[in-house]
């Protein structure tokens, strides 16, 4: 008996060109092209970059895909390519069982507790970096934000300083990887040939060699200091399964490279965002400022602090509302399912619209201004109407990390400086993450 379900060839969507589909249009305007097409349906299909996507603009069927029905999902060609594009295979990337086994032996380092030993790492690299910026001096916050999460990372999670070249290896490695998903996998370059040259192929191959022998020597010291750790690095470094195996080294290399890009890139592009935002609403930086003093008087904040720092927090949360780490996730179907009574068959390509979702009026007032006053409301709206971190058995296993060091340092710098907007506008771009690219601010010291 046939299934008298409409298939995903039914759905409705923006028509392409020939051969290319919507690539190009999606290349050109990636974050235009996902609020653009919410306007077909919560269900909505197009084509590019050789496959069929179809688009879920829905929380509830966000929950379905990632929480209530995540066994019915992987990851997905989409990413899977993506993580070969990239040559790296960790716990982001892998499936199955070894994404299990990873997830399991990498969670320790990610407890409560661990968080907790972590923030006066991240309140003090706050403090050095912030004390480096020139009084009416003009920096690129984007750029300095990103050295203080490099900073506050590695001291954290692999226990050490990682300064000058060594530094500027792991930053120019972020930059190549960006440099080339921009350009060739999310952007134009992605309906050239397979075979045909890219410059920013070959420099991001560079950039990735020189970083993974950064890991290794890394990896070889903590080993001959035999320095017993429970940090990151010190756990891979001495990693053993259930089973008595090891992970290899390929492996082990594989999570360092994983948590140095994604460990930082995340936090930063969000503190960037929400100093970007407070420098033009002066009701909630002073806000934000009389929330600090209340609670921390004239002290750093510490993570004990952390449950009183709400509108820290808030500002946080709009932050990564309007400009979510990733505009969007991808999952699969294992076996042929259905979403809001339409049939999708495995080999289509469900593409989660984070950043429509977050930016729909049926769930947010005044959906694109910045409102963290909204968060501090006891709104009735689904809970995956923003889900910046993912959600699921999959969702990010740093994200308590993450919140925890931007209110931390959202709370620091408050102390600290204010800021006036010298860079007129945002261009976001898919990269690493939803990068914000060059944002120039003068720095005052109130």
């Amino acid at each position: 008996m046939s299934d008298a379900r409409p298939s995903t060839s039914s759905l409705p969507g923006p028509r392409g060109l020939p051969f290319v589909g919507n690539t190009i249009s999606f290349a050109r305007e990636p974050l235009a092209f996902l609020e653009a097409i919410r306007e077909y349906g919560d269900l909505a299909r197009y084509e590019a970059f050789g496959r069929e996507f179809v688009v879920v603009s829905r929380p509830d069927l966000v929950e379905a895909v990632l929480v209530s029905r995540s066994d019915e999902f992987w990851r997905g060609s989409f990413e899977h390519e993506l993580g070969e594009g990239v040559g790296i295979e960790g716990v982001f990337f892998s499936e199955g069982e070894q994404w299990r086994r990873q997830r399991l032996l990498l969670q320790n380092a990610f407890t409560p507790v661990r968080i907790e030993s972590y923030a006066e790492v991240m309140v003090d690299e706050t403090v050095r970096e912030v004390a480096s910026w020139p009084e009416g001096g003009v920096i690129d916050v984007n750029e300095r934000l990103s050295a203080l999460t490099l900073g506050a990372l590695t001291r954290s999670l692999f226990a050490l300083p990682l300064e000058g070249d060594r530094a500027d290896r792991v930053r120019r490695w972020v930059d190549a990887m960006g440099a080339y998903l921009e350009a060739d996998f999310f952007g134009p370059g992605a309906v050239l040939p397979s075979w045909f040259p890219r410059r920013t192929e070959r420099e991001y191959e560079r950039a990735t060699a020189d970083v993974e022998a950064l890991v290794g020597d890394l990896l070889t010291e903590r080993r001959e200091s035999d320095a017993e750790g429970d940090d990151l690095l010190s756990l891979l470094a001495t990693a053993e399964y259930p089973d008595g195996t090891r992970p290899s080294a390929d492996e082990i290399s594989d999570q360092l490279l994983t948590f140095l890009l994604a460990g930082h890139e995340t936090t930063a592009t969000a503190l960037t965002y929400a100093c970007w935002f407070l420098a033009a609403d002066d009701e909630i930086r002073e806000r934000l400022e009389r929330e600090v003093e209340a609670v921390c008087g004239d002290r750093d904040p510490t993570f004990a602090d952390l449950p009183e720092l709400t509108v820290a927090e808030a500002v946080g949360r709009e932050a990564l509302r309007l400009y979510p780490p990733l505009p969007f996730l991808h999952r699969e179907p294992r076996e042929p399912t259905s979403l809001d009574g339409v049939r999708v068959a495995p080999g289509t390509t469900i593409q989660l619209n984070m950043y429509g979702i977050h930016r729909d009026e049926r769930w947010w007032a005044a959906p694109d201004s910045f409102r963290p006053e909204r968060w501090l409301d006891d709104a009735d709206r689904p809970e995956y109407a923003s889900f910046p971190f993912g959600g699921g058995p999959r969702h990010c296993i740093g994200m308590r990390f993450a919140m925890t060091e931007l209110k931390l340092s959202l709370a620091t710098i408050a102390r600290r400086v204010r800021f006036d907007r010298v860079s007129t506008s945002l261009d976001p771009s898919i990269e690493v993450s939803l990068d914000p690219g060059t944002v120039e601010m003068r720095v005052r010291r109130p």
